[in-house]
């Protein structure tokens, strides 16, 4: 049983995540990190992104982050054009986990952009991590080096909350540790008990 976690940025989807981990019976696939591997380590990707967006695109070998967010971030089309490039190898590489974990009660898939990539459809249930916007973009400033203005610029590239939530199938409200934990441990036990039911 698959089952996807999402939550616009800064919500503590990540956080979530963690303590999904926690759980012996319980696989955690954290899509953004295995996509910043792929970006550094697939050929495919490499020679697509540099066609797509310049020899700028890595240095060093690596790749220029802040070059390439501040090309996509500003730019919706140049945002799809890199996810779609992206994308694909990360399903292909999150297949590979699958069958890794194969004999786990479930996995957990965990992408900021779950809905805006139309991914809902290949999970079983799909979990989402909720704070107001206020309490995100406070967050996102203490975390990174960012202005207001590129918090913004990144939220405005996602799905509005609301229309996340309606779709979901869980909701956890992630303002404090211990009540995230609680919600966590539920929705961990629900799961549980449906992954053995469709065994």
């Amino acid at each position: 049983m698959v089952v996807g976690l999402t939550g616009g940025i800064g919500s503590g989807k990540t956080t979530v995540a963690k303590l999904f981990k926690n759980f012996d019976t319980v696989a955690v696939y954290i899509a953004d990190i295995e996509a910043k591997k792929l970006m550094n380590s697939s050929n495919v990707i490499r020679t697509k992104l540099i066609k797509e967006f310049g020899k700028e695109t890595y240095q060093d070998n690596q790749l220029n982050r802040p070059y390439l967010a501040n090309v996509v971030f500003n730019d919706k089309e140049k945002l799809h054009v890199l996810n779609s490039i992206v994308h694909p190898e990360v399903r292909k590489h999150f297949q590979e986990f699958v069958q890794l974990h194969i004999k786990k009660a479930y996995i957990i898939y965990e992408s900021a952009i779950l809905f805006e990539s139309n991914s809902q459809q290949q999970f079983n249930f799909v979990i989402s991590v909720y704070v107001d916007l206020e309490e995100r973009i406070k967050r996102i400033l203490e975390r990174d080096n960012s202005t207001k203005q590129e918090v913004l610029n990144r939220i405005n590239n996602q799905w509005k909350e609301d229309k996340k939530l309606l779709l979901s199938n869980y909701v956890i409200n992630n303002y404090s540790l211990q009540e995230t934990s609680n919600s966590v441990e539920n929705i961990h036990n629900i799961l549980t008990q449906k992954a053995c039911s469709i065994l």
